[in-house]
């Protein structure tokens, strides 16, 4: 039995008062008067919960799918022991499915003057800011027939990051990047490359990179090498509208293209590039812009962390006039969104020539492979049905796929796992061909 506060010594007081003084109860008083006279010990031995004093510290940020360890601690600063039970909640998405009642619930006993540290262990499955609720006391006396309830609001915060599971794409990228860094030669030559040495030729190199003035000083062939410049500027931009929200798999569009996004600026990064996010949808949604290589994987993370899909069309032309004022000069511009026939011919095509005018522009969209699944069933009506859908689909998709690179548009449709090392193919092709 446990009762709260005030309620519960009125309650027990009432009871006391009515087995002892009603003679036809005398039989029950007998029995209950040393139960009620338990209560009322009890109550007055619990110690106080309102006087309390709690702390928090530990992680604040983690990454999806790891876990998070938040330490709480409870001074108790009456003259009585604390015999306790303790809740501290948080939001279901903060724990994994079936863990939040054993992991937020701890007992406690806590001497006069005394503090002791308890520990929560958090493992958040969606991204974006977890706060906690409140911690929840129950305090019972020595016998454990009644106590004193209170909760307390102890803020803190947790954040969810993205991910981040193309990293481990990153080491073979890195090593195809330090090919066109210089540090192996290669004979790449176009109008984003500068040159870097001369060297004797080899048979199979390209006679037009062959030096003649510095042949005829050596007395032997030589020939350029070039390697791609280094501080272009890249824009990713992610589009954060209706077509992001779109579920590929147990997750949206736009977490493939978070993931995408940050192997891409991890890559830019360590080859001397520049990188700025944009995401957008209706309005600008979050930015980052002029961080240093050190700030920079940190700062996109963070900013990704937050950002949700809106259920609405994306706005194209203020997208287009927001990217054009954040990239002045000629850059890459990464455009992360949907493939969807309607969105793109209606809202991108009329203010495509704008980007790549001055630009060099990169489409990447979420494909999901369950069309193909789709379109390939044949078992039943249904499923004919669905094929005839899928199939339609994905026509839609290629048609778009086509139509985009008349207008000078680098296009990429993969599934979520295989569009981030795709992208950052794709900024190395364009690396090695002279275009950035």
């Amino acid at each position: 039995m446990a009762l709260t506060g005030r309620t519960a010594l009125l309650a027990a007081l009432g009871a006391l008062v009515v087995g002892l003084l009603l003679p036809s109860w005398a039989g029950i008083g007998a029995v209950t008067l040393p139960v009620l006279l338990g209560v009322l010990a009890d109550l007055a031995l619990a110690a106080p919960v309102r006087t309390l004093r709690f702390d928090r510290s530990g992680d604040t940020a983690v990454r999806l799918g790891e876990g998070a360890t938040v330490e709480l601690t409870v001074t108790n600063p009456s003259g009585r022991r604390l015999r306790a039970q303790l809740r501290d909640a948080w939001p279901p998405s903060a724990w994994q499915p079936g863990t939040a009642v054993q992991g937020s619930r701890h007992t406690l006993t806590i001497p006069a003057g005394e503090r002791r540290r308890l520990t929560t262990r958090l493992a958040p499955t969606r991204r974006g800011d977890h706060h906690a609720h409140r911690v929840t006391v129950r305090s019972l006396g020595p016998l454990g027939l009644a106590g004193r309830q209170g909760s307390h609001h102890v803020p803190w915060t947790i954040r969810a990051l993205p991910p981040f599971t193309s990293r481990k794409h990153l080491p073979s990228r890195l090593a195809r990047l330090r090919e066109l860094d210089g540090r192996t030669s290669v004979l790449a030559r176009g109008q984003g490359t500068e040159f870097d040495s001369l060297r004797e030729y080899l048979p199979g190199d390209d006679v037009r990179s062959i030096d003649w003035r510095a042949s005829a000083r050596r007395n032997t062939v030589a020939v350029r090498t070039w390697r791609p410049e280094r501080d272009r500027h890249i824009l990713i931009i992610l589009d954060t509208g209706r077509t992001s929200a779109g579920r590929v798999g147990d997750a949206p569009r736009l977490d493939a293209a978070l993931d995408a996004a940050l192997l891409l600026t991890a890559l830019a990064t360590r080859a001397g590039d520049r990188v700025d996010l944009l995401a957008h949808d209706l309005r600008r949604r979050g930015s980052v812009v002029g961080r240093s290589p050190n700030e920079i994987l940190p700062a996109f993370t963070n900013a990704m962390a937050c950002l949700e899909p809106a259920l609405l069309e994306t706005d194209m032309r203020a997208l287009t006039a927001t990217a054009l004022r954040m990239a002045p000069h000629r850059s890459l511009i990464v455009l992360l969104t949907g493939l969807d026939a309607r969105p793109v011919e209606e809202g991108l095509l009329p203010h495509l020539p704008l980007l790549t005018r001055r630009h060099e522009v990169v489409l990447a969209s979420v494909a999901d492979p369950r069309l193909d699944e789709l379109a390939a069933a044949r078992g039943t009506v249904r499923d004919v049905y669905h094929a005839a859908a899928a199939e339609q689909t994905r026509a839609d998709r290629r048609r778009t796929a086509e139509r985009l690179p008349r207008h000078g548009v680098t296009v990429l449709d993969a599934p979520p796992t295989a569009l981030p090392p795709a992208l950052a193919d794709a900024y190395l092709a364009l690396k090695a061909a002279g275009r950035l």
